[in-house]
């Protein structure tokens, strides 16, 4: 706990604004065998919270134009990185009693430990509203299963749900997860795959320019895979099969596990030497063949023809299916 306060001090004073609270995750001393009673985590909750205001009132003496933080609780979370099974459990949805006990336990908490005021910035609880993202894309929300949830949200007129790993949702259905009560959609490797995905069409793209010219090449995909082979630890629990299938999964899996390796040197070097290989642009034939929708933003004059550009569009796209599903398209 002294560990998770010191963390939440550093964020609030770093300025971040949006502050998760979830104390489900056990400590050291705790029984590893028995489930944490609520209690307990909306105690450490509180008491985290209570760490966020004194941290934001010594920021508002330094910076009067400090904005608040607000908090969101709940610990319904899917894994971080989606499921680990190899086949499909299925998925949850949060029970309304389960929901409101969560709301009640945590304000109660809030109120024990002189942080009461603090509730007034609880602006969201997780929720599982039936969704997750996963090695194979996602479990697809079916609003019908989240009927009752959705309907409880109402009673708290101050709240929403946020959910968690809505990455891979057709934009239709992050429309309906917003109309259904979710104010906060998280994203994490929806993104990062887009950005793979614009980086394996330039190094398509630079094969086949330079295909006579091999010496000139990258070899970002073979750098990206080598990489992460040297250091299975973040991909190896996560990829069932074969070797085949693993090698495949390496590469185009949904949980995109390959994220974590961008960081490596030689991984960031390939892609410096990616990008300077078309440093005057795509030539138009092999953007209309890898990148279409980038292609097409180029010859409408809405995108400029640099390869940094060019991948960070196609992470766009991603963002584009939120603004629809959060019905901000129009917005700016």
């Amino acid at each position: 706990m002294s560990e998770a306060r010191e963390l939440i001090r550093q964020y609030v004073a770093a300025g971040f604004t949006k502050i998760h609270i979830d104390t489900s995750m056990k400590v050291a001393s705790d029984d590893p065998d028995t489930r944490l009673a609520d209690e307990v985590i909306a105690r450490r909750g509180a008491e985290l919270a209570k760490v966020a205001e004194d941290t934001y009132a010594e920021l508002k003496k330094q910076n009067p134009e400090a904005v608040h933080p607000v908090y969101i609780v709940g610990s319904e979370v899917p894994i971080p990185g989606g499921s680990q099974d190899a086949v499909d459990q299925g998925v949850q949805v949060t029970k309304v009693s389960d929901f409101k006990a969560t709301v009640e336990t945590f304000k109660k908490a809030f109120a024990e430990h002189d942080v009461a005021d603090a509730w007034n910035y609880v602006i969201a609880v997780v929720v599982q509203p039936g969704v997750e993202e996963k090695d194979a894309g996602c479990t697809e929300y079916i609003r019908e299963k989240a009927t009752e949830l959705s309907a409880a949200i109402r009673e708290f007129p101050n709240l929403v749900f946020e959910a968690h790993s809505t990455d891979y949702q057709t934009k239709f259905k992050l429309r309906e997860l917003v109309e259904d009560g979710a104010g906060i959609l998280k994203v994490g490797p929806g993104l990062t795959l887009a950005l793979r995905e614009g980086l394996f069409a330039l190094a398509n793209a630079e094969r086949e320019l330079y295909k006579d010219e091999p010496e000139k090449q990258s070899y970002f995909i073979e750098i990206l895979d080598r990489s992460m082979l040297k250091n299975p630890k973040y991909f190896a629990k996560y990829y069932y099969g074969t070797p085949g299938e693993i090698a495949y999964k390496r590469k185009y899996s949904f949980s995109d596990r390959c994220r974590y390796y961008y960081a490596n040197p030689e991984v960031e070097e390939a892609v410096a030497k990616l990008f300077d290989n078309f440093k005057d642009g795509v030539p138009l034939g092999l953007l209309s063949q890898f990148m279409p929708i980038q292609y097409t933003k180029v010859r409408e004059g809405q995108l400029k023809n640099d390869p940094k550009a060019l991948v960070m569009d196609r992470v766009m796209n991603c963002i584009d299916e939120y603004l629809y599903g959060s019905q901000q398209q129009m917005l700016g």
